[in-house]
Formats: structure tokens, C-alpha cells, sequence
């Protein structure tokens, strides 16, 4: 079944919750989907489509609509709106087959890969070279990417109470579990604490990403960021899929536990450390480490072994993500350093050490083996770090 999108749009003073108690957005029914009616207690899938092919071929992307027999919130998860990031995608799968998953109130809607076209091709973007997730909330008059856009936020967002969007680093990069959340908006930061992530960095996103404009609209929206693309890794899924339970638990549309992370943080400030020259990498860190100021990075060598210098923390801090290529020119980005106290630093290196075979630890060690980590050699370290180029202050953008 194909759901045709295409009607005319809503003004802003059209949009707003009516007396059924619809989305603030649209006014669209969750339950409804062009002459489909998913029922009390069924899952269905239903095909929205979001654009048309050169050949003038409907392109629709699969929703899996899941409603319990009793009313209730309707949260989305969604994946992939950068096209290479698909182990959002994993996890969802693995909702929409899990026969365990019942519901006890309200509704889940399900949507493995928004942005089609990109992952048809292995890509983050659109056939017209722009970044989807830079796009929201769209227009209708726009361009492929805009009005692509326009139908996913008014079709998924305009039937949604909060919603958590599944992303990955960016090519070459590799991310420790974080999610991303706007802290000083009580209802994010509810949905975020709720989530269960160790760390979550505050923030409302870029102009026109996803869960930023959603947020605007009044459906609290936080994103997962987990692991590298092209890949579905069994510890990340495993990870978004305890997320995303433990938000469903706390909203009472499952009957199961909290699994409360072993500790937890909010990161405020977060730098990219940069290399001033090229060469080739030897790392001393990985995703998920603790470091102290002034302590190695990498060491940034020849193709022949000698040594050109070594990078070192500007403070102390956990690894919030970093390179997976070692082979770097002047200015790229090496390390992504989430900044924490010295009290910080402690607490959460006295937690690993009481907490044994966590599924934080597995994912530490599963995304260490991605990159060569050797031990700092004491001839080839300087002791400071003149290649060293800490950026600004920012997070890394999803």
C-alpha cells in the first residue's frame, strides 16, 4: 500500500492539537495511513512515499506501526537519515521481530531507513548532494531534499509525542555511545536521563536537523550516536535497543526494569584535537577512554617509523569519538575530547573497576579493536605536543 502525502500543507495557524487529541502538528492520526487502519493490539507495515525516481517511480520507505490495545504515547524511532548510518537500522530490526515486545499502552512507530535514496546508494546524502538531516522541517516548494523533508516531518513527527533518532559517526570516525539532548528543555532532558546512556551531551543540534526542529514543535526528540557507518555492531545495537526500552518502560508502554547505566554525566564542552602535520598515526587512546590533561593521544609519525610528535589531552576528559584512518593531513580531526572534572574523571574510573563485564565495557572493547592501539614509547615522546590544534569548543555535528 502506498500512502500518497502530497495534499496541500497546513499553514502554522492550521497546525494544532484539535479536540481528538491528534498531533500538535498535522492534526494526522497515528493509527491512519492513506486507507490503512492499524487496529488495537495489530502491527502493520505501511509504505509512505517520499519522492519519485528519475524514472518517475513512486520511492516509498517501510513503516512499521505497532498500537497496543490500550491508548497511550506515540513515540517514533527512526533511522538512517544519513543513508550509511544503519546500525539504527539493526536495532530497529530487531524491535519490529521481537516477538517479547508487547505493548501495554500507546503506540510505536518504527521506521528503519528515512533516508532511502542515501543508503540505496551507501551514501549520507541525496542524490542532489545535499545532507537531509539539514533540511527538516522542509517546504513543499523546495529543493528534492526539502520536500523529502517536509513529508517525513509531517508523516512521522506530525503523529508523534517524542521520538529518538538512531545516528553514527560520520565516514572514517567512530563514536562512543552518547546521546545528544537538549538539557535545558525539561521534557528532552526527562527523555534523555530516561534513556539510560552514560553520557549525554547537551545541545539543540544544527539548523534543520531532525530532532532540533521537532523539539521546536513540541515532540521532545533526543538522538542515539553509536559506532561507525556501514556496519551493524552487535554491542551498539544492543546498546540503542536497552535505550530505547528503558524510555518505553518509563512512559509505561512496556512492563520491564529500568536498567540504570553504572554512572552518568552531562557534557557541556566538547573539542576536536587537530594535527598540525601530516604522517601516520600510532594511537595510545580509543573511543571511551579516560585521559588526564597532558597526557598521549597519538603519536603522529613517518611512513618509515620516526617520530614527528605526539599529541597530548588539552584537559582531562573521555573520548567522545575519533578517527579510524591513520594516515592524516595538517587539520584533521584526531580526537573528540567530551571535557569532565577531576571528579569525574574518578568516580566513572572507579565504576569499571567495580562493575565487571558491563555492556558499557563491551562496547569499549569491541570499538578498541578498530584501531591499533599501542603504548606510548618513552624515546618518541616529547613531553609536549607541538603539533597539537585543539579546535573550538563544539560538539561534532550529527
Amino acid at each position: 500500500m502506498e500512502l500518497n502525502t502530497m495534499e496541500p500543507e497546513k499553514s502554522e495557524s492550521e497546525a494544532g492539537a484539535d479536540a481528538s487529541g491528534k498531533s500538535k502538528l498535522s492534526g494526522k492520526d497515528p493509527h491512519v495511513w492513506g486507507n490503512v487502519e492499524v487496529g488495537p493490539g495489530e502491527g502493520r507495515v505501511v509504505q509512505l512515499v517520499v519522492s519519485e525516481s528519475f524514472s518517475g517511480l513512486s520511492l516509498p520507505i517501510p513503516v512499521f506501526v505497532k498500537r497496543s490495545l490500550n491508548p497511550g504515547p506515540v513515540v517514533f524511532v527512526t533511522a538512517a537519515i544519513h543513508g550509511d548510518e544503519i546500525n539504527g537500522t539493526g536495532a530497529i530490526r530487531e524491535l519490529i521481530t521481537d516477538p517479547n515486545l508487547g505493548l501495554i499502552k500507546g503506540t510505536l512507530i518504527l521506521v528503519p531507513v528515512v533516508n532511502i535514496t542515501g543508503f540505496d546508494r551507501h551514501s549520507r546524502y541525496l542524490p542532489d548532494r545535499r545532507d537531509l538531516n539539514r533540511c527538516f522541517p522542509g517546504s513543499k516548494k523546495g529543493s528534492l531534499a526539502s520536500r523529502m523533508a517536509r513529508i517525513i516531518f509531517q508523516e512521522i513527527v506530525g503523529r508523534c509525542d517524542l521520538g529518538i533518532d538512531l545516528h553514527t559517526a560520520s565516514i572514517r570516525r567512530t563514536n562512543f555511545p552518547n546521546v545528544r539532548a537538549d538539557m535545558h528543555d525539561p521534557a528532552v532532558s526527562k527523555l534523555a536521563l530516561a534513556f539510560g546512556s552514560e553520557l549525554i551531551v547537551d545541545g539543540q543540534g544544527p539548523d534543520g536537523a531532525f530532532r532540533r526542529e521537532a523539539c521546536k514543535t513540541g515532540c521532545p526528540t533526543i538522538v542515539l550516536e553509536a559506532g561507525e557507518v556501514w556496519k551493524v555492531e552487535p554491542a551498539v545495537v544492543r546498546y540503542a535497543i536497552r535505550g530505547i526500552r528503558n524510555v518505553l518502560s518509563t512512559l509505561g508502554m512496556i512492563e520491564q526494569p529500568l536498567v540504570a547505566p553504572a554512572w552518568q554525566m552531562v557534557i557541556r564542552k566538547s573539542t576536536w584535537v587537530r594535527a598540525n602535520l601530516g604522517g601516520f598515526l600510532q594511537f595510545h587512546v580509543t573511543s571511551g577512554d579516560l585521559v588526564r590533561m597532558g597526557e598521549p593521544l597519538a603519536t603522529n609519525s613517518s611512513l618509515t617509523g620516526s617520530s614527528l610528535n605526539t599529541l597530548e589531552s588539552p584537559f582531562d576528559a573521555i573520548v567522545l569519538g575519533m578517527t579510524t584512518l591513520p594516515a592524516i593531513s595538517p587539520g584533521d580531526p584526531v580526537c573528540n575530547l567530551a571535557s569532565i572534572t577531576a571528579t569525574e574523571l574518578e568516580t566513572v574510573e572507579a565504576s569499571r573497576l567495580s562493575v565487571f563485564a558491563s555492556l558499557e565495557e563491551i562496547l569499549h572493547d569491541e570499538l578498541a579493536t578498530k584501531i591499533m592501539v599501542v603504548p606510548v614509547n618513552p624515546e618518541n615522546s616529547s613531553g609536549h605536543s607541538n603539533g597539537n590544534q585543539p579546535a573550538s569548543d563544539r560538539i561534532e555535528l550529527e
